[in-house]
Parts: C-alpha cells; structure tokens; sequence
C-alpha cells in the first residue's frame, strides 16, 4: 500500500481518509509545521532517513541482478554483463549485450551502488566493468585507452589512469 497524506479544505474527507489508512491528514488552510510533520511521519513509517541525513546506500556485487527498463521493455540483467556505463546529462546509458537502455539516475547516483572492486569511473562520464576490459594501452598525456569485450573504447583521463595503475598493480 502506498502512504498517503491527504489534503482538503472538507472535513468529511477525514473520515474516508482514516477508513483508506491514509498516514496523515492535512485540512486547509494547512499551518506550515503540518507538512512537516507529515513528513517525519513518512519518515518513520517507511523507515528512510530524516531530510538532510545521507541515505544509506548498500553496494552491489558483480552477482547480483538489477532491474532495468526503458519505455515498454525490460530486463533482468547481472550486474558482470554490464561493461559500459555512461552519464547523459541526468540520465545513464547502460551497455549489455546487444541493449543500450537510458535510465532516470545520474551516473553519480548508480555510481554509489557499484562495488568498487568491479567497476570503475574512468572518466567523469563513463564507469567500465573491470571484468570487461581486453586489454588497455598507453594514450595521450599519461592517460590510458581501455578496450572493452565488445568493442567499446574508453579513454581513463591522466589522474583516472594514475589511480588505474595504482588500484590494479601489485
């Protein structure tokens, strides 16, 4: 069931409201700390953290299966198969198999949930799947060119490419 907080400006709606087990009720005109302690109520109730605090965010392991969809398609993808991640303005572009579907986080966003043993942000606009890399060669500037399984190429900035070097050598 979702939560629900019902605003009106009729008193007869507060009995409906308690009947659908609505969380709050607002009656208009609606006094400022009202909201807001609907708010801490929903808080409460579904267990996230009050505003301001950091969301706690649990990391994904290469095994695990996410679920992705873009417009009427989905899929049920392990997180190993996914070798391309790249940032589109707010959105990301997903790289498995033959599918490329935009998702509605930031890159920074998804970035949190990956496990940093298994993926890494070679540049501010991609993160690549460690598992996924053919081979990698010298580029312009101390940078480093990755070659992805499946053809993708992926150029690790200077900085990226001393801390590649630096998280994957003995």
């Amino acid at each position: 069931m979702p939560n629900v907080i019902v605003t009106t400006a009729y008193d007869e709606f507060a009995v409906k409201a308690e009947e659908l087990n609505a969380l709050d009720y607002l009656r208009k005109p609606v006094d400022p700390a009202r909201p807001i302690a609907a708010v801490g109520k929903l808080t409460e109730r579904s267990g996230l953290a009050p505003a301001g605090a950091p969301a706690p965010t649990s990391r994904l392991a290469a095994e695990n299966k996410v679920f992705v969809r873009e417009g009427d398609r989905c899929w049920f993808v392990e997180l190993k198969t996914i070798r391309l991640l790249e940032s589109e303005g707010n959105y990301t572009r997903v790289h498995f198999a033959d599918a490329q579907p935009q998702l509605f986080r930031s890159l920074n966003a998804i970035e949190e949930r990956l496990d940093p043993k298994s993926f890494f942000r070679a540049n501010r606009r991609q993160i690549i799947n460690l598992a996924r890399v053919d081979k990698i060669e010298p580029w312009f500037s101390g940078g480093l060119l990755v070659h992805l399984k499946g053809g993708a190429k992926v150029e690790l900035s200077r900085r990226q490419a001393r801390d590649f070097r630096g998280n994957m050598s003995l």
